[in-house]
């Protein structure tokens, strides 16, 4: 594994979670560094199978040589579409560590992490045409306000759009140092970093569709899991971790869930065991963990 990822969080826990079958076909939809997929293939016999599925192309040259592995340059949206391909209509077992990997936010040029200064991109994929630049530089001042209170949670989301649309129409803001100096005014020092982390959240979510994408990676896993099938996923805020919590409980993100006749909740997965955070000593070790939550669930 390129040292570039550190290491995979919740790596036994999350790969427990699955509790896998020696010829099961499992997938990990977020390979990046490839640490859970390794643990994954450990436990795996001569005839298990195991899909990755990673849309940066940084992540391909942590492919492993194994022919149990087959690792899929996709974002995982199109998981059944692309698992179909490779002629497999049901799995045992789905992974999934949201976010951001250490080696997007390690990489100064992409813009992820609020350490560097560096064009405003924040791109996943480098291939799509929306970049964080587009987002700031071209949105609306009411949609850059919905981003920022919807996925910042930033309570002065609309002063904020509006000082950014004023800065705007004198010069582009090109870089991440041109939007922390634009939007000084609203970093205390002492809340400088945390309130910068909500900004560059909302404005990476936007340009990766991440809420979008994890509701239609979700919607697809009932029909995807064998019976007893498990699904194991770790996030690291709480737009996830919500969707995620209600998806296993309700088998939907909203209103009322399903009933049968007899007016009982019929849902396709029930939760396995309850929420699991990272060890006081992982977090020492790995400081990307300390936001994470791990839930399972399992095909009914």
């Amino acid at each position: 594994m390129n040292s570039a990822y550190h290491n995979p969080v919740l790596l036994q826990e999350s790969v427990d979670g699955l509790n896998i079958k020696q010829d099961g076909v499992y997938v990990d939809v977020t390979f990046g560094g490839g640490g859970h997929s390794r643990e994954i293939l450990k436990r795996l016999g001569e005839s298990g199978k195991l899909f990755a599925f990673d849309q940066d192309e940084d992540a391909l040259q942590n492919a492993i040589d194994d022919d149990r592995f087959q690792l899929i340059n996709q974002n995982f949206r199109y998981l059944k579409q692309y698992l179909k391909f490779y002629g497999i209509r049901k799995v045992d077992g789905i992974l999934a560590d949201f976010g951001v990997s250490s080696h997007q936010f390690d990489e100064a040029e992409r813009g992820f992490s609020i350490r560097f200064n560096a064009d405003l991109d924040m791109r996943m994929d480098r291939t799509n045409a929306l970049s964080a630049f587009e987002v700031v530089n071209a949105y609306s001042q009411e949609d850059l306000a919905t981003v920022l209170f919807q996925y910042g949670e930033l309570r002065n989301a609309n002063a904020m759009a509006k000082t950014i649309v004023v800065a705007r129409e004198q010069k582009s803001i090109k870089t991440t140092d041109d939007l922390k100096m634009v939007l000084g005014k609203f970093l205390p020092k002492m809340k400088e970093n945390k309130i910068l982390a909500q900004i560059y959240q909302a404005i990476r979510i936007e340009v990766n569709q991440e809420i979008e994408v994890l509701k239609e990676f979700l919607m697809q896993v009932p029909e995807l899991l064998n019976h007893g099938g498990r699904l194991s996923m770790i996030s690291y805020h709480s737009l996830e971790d919500r969707l995620v919590k209600r998806f296993i409980r309700d088998g939907r993100f909203e209103g009322e869930p399903e009933k049968d006749f007899y007016g009982n909740i019929s849902v396709p997965l029930k939760k396995v065991g309850g929420l699991i955070v990272p060890s006081a000593e992982e977090i020492a070790q790995n400081n990307r963990a300390r936001s994470a939550k791990l839930r399972i669930a399992e095909k009914i």
